[in-house]
């Protein structure tokens, strides 16, 4: 299986879940998604971040993102992980977490790196669009926890540069200027798309404030 790349269709699949059979395309409907993988039940780091997205609930329904775990252990296992989540993290578990024991997943999306461990998934993280395409690939090592603001980030960045020629400038957060993407060169179009006017740095670096991401 050849990696997956940015742009690429995600991989569908029909899998067994802490809710239930999952088909993946017809799950995500017209959401926004973000799968992530964890390389065992009952491992410390990963019970933080599963608390972690528990809690961010309403900041991913805001944008339209639904959120899916995987763990190659399974269903069983993993119900009785998210008792343990559920205490310790102070949260209510609300989202499936796929039960990978054949590793069928994991292969479709090329999560196990043999040269960091031969049988357990690495930890990847994918955000797919409502067109089922691969926008965003982050993979982690095990001893490092994933950055949920660094996700939000980047789909509030994904969300607003599909609707405006703009782009996001380094550590831009929600409300801070953007870049005018440089093949946007007609002055007419840009008044008309900016009109709040901009600031050129340089020829190919203009700031403008933030256009307003369409709801």
């Amino acid at each position: 299986m050849a990696s997956l790349r940015l742009g690429d269709i995600a991989p569908d699949f029909e899998q067994d879940s802490t809710e239930g059979r999952i088909r993946f395309h017809e799950w995500l409907g017209d959401s926004w998604g973000v799968l992530f993988s964890h390389p065992a039940d009952f491992t410390p780091v990963c019970t933080t971040e599963l608390g972690l997205t528990a809690k961010l609930k309403d900041e991913f329904t805001k944008r339209n993102v639904k959120a899916i775990a995987l763990s190659v252990d399974p269903v069983d296992s993993h119900h009785k992980w998210i008792e343990d989540i559920n205490r310790t993290q102070g949260c209510t578990v609300n989202f499936p977490i796929i039960a990978d024991a054949d590793r069928k997943v994991a292969t479709l999306y090329d999560m196990i790196h043999p040269n960091a461990n031969a049988t357990l998934t690495v930890r990847s993280l994918f955000v797919i669009d409502p067109q089922k395409k691969v926008r965003l690939i982050i993979t982690y090592p095990a001893s490092t926890g994933r950055n949920f603001d660094e996700i939000l980030r980047v789909i509030d960045s994904l969300q607003l540069t599909d609707h405006h020629s703009v782009a996001t400038p380094g550590n831009w957060k929600p409300g801070d200027d953007v870049v005018i993407v440089p093949s946007l060169q007609d002055p007419e179009v840009i008044k008309q798309k900016f009109p709040q006017g901009y600031k050129a740095v340089t020829p190919y670096l203009r700031l403008t404030p933030q256009p307003n991401k369409p709801q």
